[in-house]
């Protein structure tokens, strides 16, 4: 920001990520991974109690 902002230069957003990304500075978002469970933490006892929706 300071560079911009002293010398008055314009970086889009996507230059400024993709800078940081070449320095590792920032990870994708992309390579974020959600893990799933391998079971559900609270136990159902009865039909309907617990409904599941997957977002792939």
């Amino acid at each position: 920001m300071r560079f911009t902002d002293e010398r008055r230069y314009f970086a889009s957003k996507a230059s400024v990520y993709r800078l940081l990304k070449a320095h590792d500075l920032i990870t994708s978002p992309a390579y974020v991974v959600i893990k799933a469970e391998n079971e559900f933490r609270d136990k159902t006892t009865a039909v309907n109690q617990l409904w599941q929706t997957d977002l792939t």
